[in-house]
């Protein structure tokens, strides 16, 4: 008998579709992004200092774009304002709207700090409509003196040691909201909000180190392969830590064996048997964890490390973005009857279709050159920072 037969009818078609599954890979590329930025500028790892400030306008660009998917997923999302102003204390996603609220006026604010002594000199050196947009950034302030610039790395320390709980809270949150949902088995678990974080800040590290390579490459400029390899370094650790913990909850279940483990093992083992065990975890996962062993333990030559990090860096996006598939998608396509499995076939041209995605994608990356106008990526030699 088929297995549709036993899937109810509610449960026939997915509900949570494929802007559920880019809004937490979208705030995932925030989070990962401001770790590198946090080692800098709290943990004082000197050798990050090149990627510091483009890791900050990298979070900056993809935050802003981050609520995107879920409006568009939306029925009324001219609506949505009203889980702020009318709060429910009970309500997850009332709680989710003041995390993103205080993740981007904390980012905002940092990358303002950051970028004063810069903004300065260009207000000085620009006219128009750019003298008026930089003399609104700085705060109509042309103090660079030692003591204020002591003072602006006081405070950028500050608010940085803020912004790491913060954005634990914002991508940890979205692995809540999922495994707060009680009726679904393979969702259900406290492992989720940690696997949800650590991967966020592989997929935000390998992002960073890809776009950098990429920009540097294309635009001839002059690449810190330093810099990579501590961040390669990075990306391994918390890739380990990801990859350990997605692994701890699939065989725990599967030790466990709980009532629902034989319909959760099905699911695996069947609709999602390509995307999880061959792309998820065998082509995603055990190639990268072979690529960075070789990468971090071994010393690799300059020709060969700089397209290998790249490489590497692309394979765990994918990785990240098949584990969100496989939770956000793969979660609904087992009935609550837990008795069978239905289908979901993403369409080109639909709302929550595949162009949608790619045009969703493609906007952060051009918040990221808007803002790479006012914000200069790179910091000159000679140019004071902080």
């Amino acid at each position: 008998m088929d297995a549709l037969n036993y899937v109810f009818p509610n449960d026939i078609h997915v509900h949570w579709s494929m802007m559920i599954v880019l809004y937490p890979y979208l705030t995932g590329l925030v989070d990962g992004s401001f770790i590198v930025a946090a080692l800098y500028y709290v943990f004082g790892v000197k050798s990050l200092k090149p990627i510091s400030r483009f890791s900050l306008v990298f979070a900056l660009a993809f935050l802003s774009c981050a609520m995107l998917p879920l409006l568009l997923h939306l029925g009324r999302p001219e609506r949505n304002t009203n889980m702020l102003i009318t709060p429910s204390p009970s309500s997850a996603m009332s709680g989710a709207g003041y995390i993103f609220t205080v993740s981007i006026v904390l980012i905002l604010l940092i990358v303002l700090f950051v970028y004063r002594p810069t903004l300065v000199k260009l207000r000085l050196k620009t006219k128009g409509i750019m003298q008026v947009v930089y003399r609104l950034l700085t705060m109509d302030s042309t103090d660079l003196s030692p003591r204020s610039l002591e003072l602006d790395r006081k405070i950028i320390k500050v608010l940085v040691a803020i912004g790491i709980p913060v954005a634990s809270v914002l991508h940890g949150y979205v692995g809540f909201l999922f495994g707060g949902v009680k009726a679904n088995p393979s969702w259900s678990t406290p492992l989720m909000p940690v696997i949800f974080l650590f991967s966020a800040c592989v997929s935000g590290i390998s992002a960073l180190i890809l776009t950098y390579i990429l920009i540097k490459t294309i635009t001839r400029r002059p690449l810190d392969l330093d810099c990579v390899r501590t961040c390669v370094n990075i990306l391994a650790g918390f890739f380990i830590l990801a990859f350990c913990f997605e692994m701890l909850e699939v065989f725990s279940h599967s030790y466990l064996r709980t009532w629902y483990h034989k319909s959760v093992a099905g699911l695996l083992n069947g609709q999602l048997y390509h995307s999880f065990w061959i792309w998820q975890v065998g082509i995603c996962s055990i190639i990268p964890l072979l690529l960075l062993g070789w990468l971090c333990l071994t010393r690799v030559k300059d020709s060969l490390f700089k397209p290998f990090a790249a490489l590497v860096s692309f394979i765990l996006l994918l990785q990240v973005i098949f584990m969100r598939w496989n939770v956000v998608i793969g979660g609904q396509l087992m009935s609550k009857s837990t008795r069978g499995y239905t289908e979901f076939h993403p369409e080109w041209f639909d709302k929550e279709g595949i162009l949608a995605v790619i045009f969703l994608m493609s906007l952060p990356f051009i918040a990221l050159f808007i803002l790479s106008r006012i914000f200069p990526l790179w910091l000159d030699s000679d140019e004071a920072s902080v």
